[in-house]
């Protein structure tokens, strides 16, 4: 760490391009979600719930494409086992 004044080179924070800054927008809103979860569970599992149904809108009903695992589980449950929106 190297000292520049007051200010150290950890409080540098530049996003390189357009996906690194996408990618941390996405971490910051994954750590809010989880202290809301900490603070009230079923708040975070409605707000996951409904950021999957807008997300599927935005994508054209194509975010289960997107998506592996138990978030694919999750978004079945949530969308309904109908095809996608097309």
């Amino acid at each position: 760490m190297t000292e520049i004044g007051q200010i150290d080179d950890t409080d540098i924070d530049i996003a390189i391009d357009e996906g690194e800054a996408g990618e941390r927008r996405a971490g910051e809103l994954a750590n809010r979600i989880r202290m809301v979860a900490a603070q009230d569970p079923l708040l975070a599992q409605d707000l996951v719930e409904e950021l999957i149904v807008a997300l599927d809108r935005a994508m054209d009903g194509t975010i289960r494409d997107h998506l592996e695992g138990p978030a694919r589980g999750m978004a079945e449950r949530v969308l309904g086992q109908s095809d996608p929106i097309r």
